[in-house]
C-alpha cells in the first residue's frame, strides 16, 4: 500500500519554540517528527510513501533521501503553497495504486492502519476517516457519524464538551480526485470533506489510540516527552 504525508507545513505557530524549519521536522526527542510519522508507516506494511513537500522542502530530502529504512520515499513539491487539498491532488499523480492512506505531517496518531483499510473495503466507502473520542476541546470541529458509521456532520471549532474528531488519517479512492475543487489550491477539509458529505460516502472508524499534534508549542512540548516514552 501507498501514503501521502502532507509535510509541507509552515509551522508558523511553532516559530516561538523551533527554528526555521518545515513543521514535520521540528525536533522531538533528538528525531524529527516526521522519522516517528514514517516509522509508523512502515510498522504498519507501507511500501511506498510521497511526502507531499513545500516549504524548505530540501530539509526533508536531504535527511531522508528516497528510503525510509524497507519503506520507499517519493517526493512531491509545491513552488507556491497550494493548501492541503493541492497539496493531496498534486502528490495523487505519484500514486501507482487506486487506493491510498492520506497523513497528516503534524500528528501521530497511532491507530492500526489495517483495520483502517479493512473498514473501507466492508463498507465500500469512497473515503474513510479515524476519528478520535476527545474531551474538552476546541481546536477542532466535532464529527459527527450515524449508526453505519458514515459521517453525517462536520461542525466548526468550537469548544466541545466531547465528541469525536478528525484524527488525519484517511483512506481514499483514487477517484476521489474527480470531485475536488478545480483550482490547484484549496484546503480538503474545508472545501472537499465539508462540501461533499451528501456527493460521497464519508466512513468513520473510532480509535482510542494514542494522539498527538503538534501544531501548537504546549502540544509540540508534551510530544517531547511522550515520544520518547513511547520509542
Amino acid at each position: 500500500m501507498e501514503a501521502i504525508v502532507l509535510a509541507g507545513g509552515l509551522g508558523t505557530r511553532l516559530q516561538p519554540v523551533i527554528s526555521a524549519v518545515p513543521k514535520p521536522m521540528a525536533p522531538v526527542a533528538g528525531k524529527p517528527f516526521l522519522h516517528y510519522i514514517l516509522d509508523w508507516l512502515e510498522g504498519n506494511q507501507i511500501s511506498r510513501t510521497i511526502l507531499a513537500v513545500g516549504y524548505q522542502y530540501e530539509i526533508i530530502q536531504n535527511a531522508f533521501g528516497n528510503r525510509f529504512s524497507t519503506m520507499e520515499l517519493a517526493y512531491s513539491t509545491e513552488d507556491s503553497p497550494l493548501g492541503t487539498g493541492g497539496a493531496i491532488a498534486r502528490a495523487m499523480e505519484e500514486l501507482s495504486g487506486e487506493q491510498f492512506f492520506i497523513i497528516n505531517g503534524d500528528t501521530i496518531f497511532s491507530a492500526c492502519l489495517s483495520k483502517l483499510f479493512a473498514f473501507h473495503q466492508a463498507h465500500a466507502y469512497d473515503l474513510s476517516v479515524l476519528l478520535k473520542p476527545m474531551r474538552d476541546f476546541d481546536r477542532y470541529g466535532a464529527v459527527e457519524i450515524n449508526e453505519q458509521n458514515r459521517i453525517v456532520s462536520i461542525k466548526e471549532k468550537k469548544p466541545q464538551k466531547e465528541g469525536l474528531i478528525n484524527g488525519g488519517v484517511y483512506m481514499a479512492n483514487k477517484q476521489i480526485k474527480s470531485y475536488f475543487p478545480k483550482t490547484d489550491a484549496f484546503s480538503f477539509e474545508k472545501e472537499f470533506l465539508e462540501t461533499k458529505l451528501n456527493e460521497l460516502s464519508f466512513g468513520g472508524l473510532i480509535s482510542d489510540s494514542y494522539f498527538i499534534d503538534i501544531g501548537i508549542p504546549s502540544d509540540y512540548l508534551k510530544a517531547q516527552s511522550e515520544l520518547t516514552a513511547k520509542s
